[in-house]
């Protein structure tokens, strides 16, 4: 039986942390208590923000853009950046709120090996956003900020609000 390593020598995860710039971000860096004791990195689409972010963890910032569905070509461009972002980093896990970059990392992620956990926006009250109900069917785990989603996805969890 193995012998428990205490925490400062068990190996880190190596996490990405995916979030477009504003409500998502601010969601996703609600949940610092879950990843801030491993080696995470931040996927984001502004530069703006990645500064703030770079300053105030101390760590890498990836800004790969805006994009949207109604904008082919900067999905696109921002898909590339996923895969070249990807291949770079290599992380174990993804962890997103949102929107399009953090859909295509969590659906590239999971075909490269990386474990998805999602967390869908406090926002989508009845329905999953369009990204979570893509990247349903890709996520290890998926969570969601409102109960009565659960009785509607019922591979979605529900463990109370985060934000």
């Amino acid at each position: 039986m193995e012998s428990e390593l205490p925490a400062h020598e068990k190996a880190r995860l190596k996490v990405c942390l995916a979030a477009s710039a504003g409500g998502h971000l601010n969601q996703l860096l609600s949940s610092e208590d879950a990843w801030k004791e491993e080696d995470f990195f931040f996927v984001t689409t502004g530069e703006m923000v990645a500064d703030r972010l770079s300053k105030r963890y101390n760590t890498q910032v990836h800004v790969l853009g805006e994009s949207n569905r109604e904008h082919p070509l900067k999905v696109f461009r921002v898909l590339l950046g996923c895969v070249r972002m990807l291949l770079k980093e290599r992380p174990d896990v993804i962890i997103s709120t949102g929107a399009a970059h953090g859909c295509l990392l969590c659906v590239l992620g999971r075909l490269t090996g990386a474990k998805v956990v999602w967390l869908d926006s406090i926002a989508n009250v009845e329905r999953l956003s369009l990204s979570g109900r893509i990247v349903r069917y890709f996520a290890h785990l998926f969570l969601v900020q409102w109960p009565e989603l659960v009785a509607r996805y019922p591979d979605v969890e529900y463990h109370g609000e985060l934000v």
